[in-house]
């Protein structure tokens, strides 16, 4: 347990918890970033920054919103986008996060639905899209850009207005006080829309807060840890993990700059909390896969050696397992092997929180083997998110962990996981029917996962009800956990298995180009050619491929068929949602001949 946590009670709501935190450490940094202008990271104190949301709430006052409104903000990582969340917060007004890179179309349905008044946008990305984004949310009475554009928008849109002149505007405007209460409406977060429109999460001041403080009591934080923060925070994993928690622990968070630039922001702020989705982490597996490749046999062995004894380290901790002379060696191998892996990711890291989606035990053990200590959790955006999370002190990486403390968990009919607290949502915004599908007369959310639970009272996803594949025999398989086993190869990037009655499984597959040339050139194919990946020779060699990584999965859960694509599915072309999990049938709608192609020779015989 994390001492010196404020406790929920006593700070109402999470403007509550910022004054909170401003009173008790003013001159501590709260956050930092790059200046892209100076080339250099710049800290903001809590007392700067509660400054800085004060002229933030004359602007939102001037603009006439009332209590209840909803406002919108489409901005990467940063501290304005707490500056301009604790301003409207404070004002009893509705915050509505859109991913920076949605499709504009999606941006305009969510802005339509919620009926957002105001747009806080950052700048010349965003401002190519709002002409769409705009067009089609007419309730929208004002756009406002942290940058100045590059043409005058104003010229076709007097909504628009760029933050400086906004905020000089309402310099002297008086704010009035506003008596706000824990179970008032904090924000509406719109789900990813794997299987049609996105949804309106409704969450409160209670949900959000009391999530946080859960989370909180589940690892000795220190106070003063180190937030990396890349995890977009229209995710409600990183708002309430990289936003509200660090705010409860009195903790910094560092915005990292980009996904392309991670590898040096983790060097240069070194942080001491790390949390991700399990992609991340996958991508990092597979540049450790490949530098491997490159190394002579007894470098490769080395690593191995390090990763098991480092493993036995960790299963000795944990108390389910004793010493072992290999132990004897960890001092040798952390000095040449792992602290290579370590020292990339800042040197040290406390704690990595994988979230989001399940993170493959392989991986969770080589990262847990070098002395990278990674726990996985599980949660939902209808729960403020995290329901479930390992322990460091009770760790069972295949697990999804224990509730957290003050969440009620059970198993329900056909295995499904219900939960019911203070964190569950109020419910669907405009979609009442949606809301009492989701959550029943006496309170428990049902989650639509499939879950078992261990004698120690760590839980395991299994699968997601309505996403079991029932072959046409009966046999029914849950497709998440072989796409797991197929990821962990480096040649496949992205894979959806796939089989709904039919007599055998059959995979859709993205290849990674870079692997794809030197795999084509072990079989004497020209990878640039048209036809290279329909090449039957390459099929049977990928469909070889695949099996190995499938060996230890029941005979009928195997893969018969396999398509290869190069071309990645992506959020613009409407095939992953806003947080990259795959749109299932928007995928079987693009390669509908593809999938026929491969059951056809079954169907001629």
């Amino acid at each position: 347990m994390t001492a010196g946590v404020f406790h929920p009670d006593t700070l109402g709501t999470l403007c509550g918890l910022f004054r909170a935190r401003v009173a008790a450490s003013p001159d501590a940094v709260a956050y930092r970033q790059y200046d892209d202008t100076s080339e250099i990271w710049t800290g903001f104190t809590w007392a700067q920054v509660a400054t800085e949301v004060e002229r933030w709430r004359r602007a939102l006052v001037k603009e006439g919103l009332a209590p209840g409104d909803r406002v919108a903000l489409m901005l990467k990582n940063c501290v304005e986008w707490v500056i301009f969340d604790q301003a409207a917060l404070s004002l009893g007004l509705v915050t509505v996060p859109l991913y920076l890179d949605d499709r504009p179309e999606n941006a305009a349905y969510i802005l339509d639905h919620a009926d957002a008044r105001l747009l806080l946008v950052e700048g010349r990305f965003q401002h190519k899209k709002l002409a769409e984004i705009a067009g089609s949310a007419p309730q929208l009475e004002r756009i406002v850009s942290l940058e100045a554009p590059e043409n005058q928008l104003a010229d076709w849109n007097p909504r628009f207005v760029v933050a400086a002149d906004w905020l000089a505007a309402a310099a002297d405007t008086p704010v009035p006080e506003r008596h706000l209460t824990a179970d008032l409406l904090a924000s509406i977060v719109y789900t990813s829309g794997t299987t049609g429109r996105p949804k309106g999460v409704m969450l409160t001041h209670d949900n959000l807060l009391w999530n946080a403080y859960y989370a909180s009591q589940c690892a000795a934080f220190a106070p003063h840890e180190v937030f990396l923060s890349f995890l977009p925070l229209s995710h409600t994993l990183e708002r309430t993990g990289g936003y509200y928690l660090p705010m409860l622990l009195g903790g910094e968070v560092a915005y990292a700059r980009s996904i392309a630039q991670l590898a040096q922001d983790l060097q240069t702020i070194r942080p001491t909390v790390l949390i991700s989705v399990p992609r991340i982490y996958e991508r990092v597996y597979g540049r450790i896969q490949d530098g491997l490749a490159k190394k002579n046999p007894i470098a490769r062995t080395l690593f191995e050696l390090a990763v098991r004894v480092g493993w036995r380290r960790f299963e000795r901790a944990q108390g389910v397992a004793g010493w072992h002379p290999e132990l004897l060696l960890w001092p040798l191998l952390k000095k040449r092997v792992a602290s290579n892996v370590t020292d990339k990711l800042g040197g040290r890291l406390t704690l990595a929180i994988s979230g989001g989606a399940a993170l493959s035990p392989e991986i969770a053990r080589v990262f847990i083997g070098l002395g990278i200590p990674i726990i996985q959790g599980y949660g939902l955006t209808e729960t403020s998110p995290v329901v479930c999370v390992n322990r460091p002190d009770s760790n069972i990486p295949a697990s999804i962990g224990q509730p957290l403390p003050g969440i009620e968990v059970k198993i329900g009919k056909d295995d499904e996981l219900l939960t019911r607290s203070k964190c569950v949502m109020r419910g669907y915004w405009k979609n009442e029917e949606a809301t009492r599908a989701m959550i029943d007369a006496e309170g428990w959310l049902h989650t639509g996962d499939k879950t078992k639970v261990d004698a120690r009272g760590h839980y395991s996803i299994i699968g997601r009800i309505k996403d079991i594949i029932v072959l046409n025999n009966g046999e029914k398989v849950p497709p998440t956990d072989m796409e797991s086993a197929i990821l962990l190869d480096p040649l496949f990037e992205q894979v959806m298995v796939i089989g709904e009655g039919k007599p055998y499984l059959a995979a859709l597959t993205v290849l990674n180009e870079e692997h794809w040339q030197t795999f084509a050139a072990s079989l004497n194919v020209d990878p640039a050619h048209p036809a290279a990946l329909s090449d039957p020779k390459v099929v049977k060699a990928l469909t070889r491929r695949v099996a190995e990584h499938l060996k230890h999965f029941p005979g009928y859960a195997q893969i018969r068929r396999l398509h290869p694509e190069l071309k990645p599915w992506t959020v613009d072309n409407g095939l992953l949602t806003p947080t990259l999990k795959v749109k299932r049938n928007q995928v079987l709608d693009r390669y509908r001949a593809a999938v026929e192609a491969m059951y056809a020779d079954f169907a001629r015989s």
